[in-house]
């Protein structure tokens, strides 16, 4: 599976935790920054990562900030993108088989190391379990396609 991956500074040393983490299980990853702790803008990370997976470049997305709001609030601007804040595993888990979470953000100010991790593994492990949940999707593709301005 690939992974498209990005941080802003407060999430740097967590995106590189994980990213280590990831390379060691044989998961093939594109790094789309920040490479520093310098302050920088969440959304430039949400967009790059998020259109990677919109376009199918990555199959999946990690996104790392300060709490992991941000990020999710910016990569949920793209088109196909279902970007979901993971604090813990249940949540984690309902994402992926009910919405078929695509894109995982998570607060590196919020959420310990040790259970970032497992949140990670958990999220790629976990499929969609697809059914009354896929219609569910349909619906908000729907919302999408109606937006104005909307990417053709």
């Amino acid at each position: 599976m690939k992974i498209a991956i990005g941080a802003d500074h407060a999430g740097f040393l967590l995106k590189e935790k994980i990213k280590e983490s990831l390379l060691q299980k044989g998961y093939n990853l594109k790094d789309y920054g920040t490479d520093n702790v310098t302050a920088c803008d969440y959304p430039d990370f949400a967009l790059a990562v998020a259109q990677a997976v919109a376009q199918g470049e990555a199959e999946r997305g990690i996104l790392v900030c300060g709490s992991g709001i941000g990020m999710a609030i910016a990569a949920n601007k793209v088109p196909h993108i279902r970007a979901g804040v993971g604090g813990d595993e249940q949540t984690v888990q309902l994402g992926r088989l009910h919405n078929n979470c695509n894109v995982l953000c998570l607060g590196a100010r919020t959420t310990p190391e040790e259970l970032s991790e497992k949140l990670v593994n958990l999220w790629l492990e976990t499929p969609f379990e697809g059914g009354r949940h896929q219609t569910r999707l349909d619906k908000i593709a729907g919302i999408e396609e109606k937006m104005p301005g909307k990417a053709k």
